[in-house]
């Protein structure tokens, strides 16, 4: 994978939400990084949604980012460039549907989340490697984010959140 910067993530409002209103252009870990603005976006909006409304914003942004990312990897030539972090937001939110509120809850779900991103185990590689377009660089991170989200429900039920 290149790591060239479109010049035009500022002045493309596809390619700025894409790329996660720049946080994508991070020269180290952007993924990271846009998971952070992820959670940043998190805490504002859990606060004013209910459970359904909640969860119809993450499937809107998921199939919102099928197009973002898949338009802005199109236009650069280049299948899931890692400054597409779209994803990433996505991801996030699904990892953090119906999680406890908490400081330790959040850091939870963002080591989770990253952990499964980037380790990507069964299906999510292979997800990952066949799965093109906007659905596949959608795909992979929404199945780690279930992964995470799995894992941070078994740890609430046996710590009694």
């Amino acid at each position: 994978m290149t790591e060239k910067k479109p010049p035009q993530v500022f002045k493309n409002p596809i390619h700025f939400l894409a790329f996660g209103f720049g946080a994508g252009l991070s020269p180290k870990a952007p993924g990271t990084a846009g998971t952070v603005v992820a959670v940043f976006l998190y805490l504002a909006i859990v606060q004013f949604l209910w459970l359904y409304s909640y969860l119809a914003l993450v499937v809107g942004a998921f199939l919102i980012g099928i197009y973002l990312c898949g338009k802005t990897a199109q236009d650069m030539g280049e299948h899931d460039h890692g400054g597409i972090v779209w994803d990433e937001f996505v991801g996030y939110w699904v990892t953090m549907f119906m999680v406890p509120v908490t400081w330790y809850w959040v850091i939870a779900g963002f080591a989770l989340f990253r952990l499964f991103d980037i380790l990507k185990p069964f299906p999510i590689g292979w997800l990952d490697k066949k799965v093109h377009g906007g659905l596949g660089i959608m795909l992979d991170d929404v199945v780690a984010g279930l992964y995470a989200l799995i894992v941070l429900q078994v740890a609430a039920i046996f710590t009694g959140f």
